[in-house]
């Protein structure tokens, strides 16, 4: 699964869990509804670590607590 699919299904399944719709997350984030929808259909390839902190302080959650999922295990394998 490519990086970006896997940044996509983590954000998906914490809006889920917090119940919250992209344009909440979006509006909490800071983070524009397209920048948030181009992460969400793989079309960033490089979102950027503060897209994704801004991301996370939207879901009220560390940067560590969004990596830290079975998604991301097995990342530094790939990229090498």
């Amino acid at each position: 699964m490519s990086v970006q699919m896997r940044l996509s299904k983590r954000i998906e399944y914490l809006c889920k869990k917090e119940g919250i719709s992209y344009y909440e997350l979006s509006y909490k984030s800071a983070v524009p509804l397209t920048t948030l929808m181009h992460i969400i259909n793989c079309s960033t390839k490089n979102p950027g670590i503060f897209t994704i902190i801004k991301v996370c302080n939207g879901l009220n959650i560390t940067v560590k607590d969004f990596f830290d999922s079975s998604e991301f295990i097995d990342i530094e394998y790939e990229l090498e």
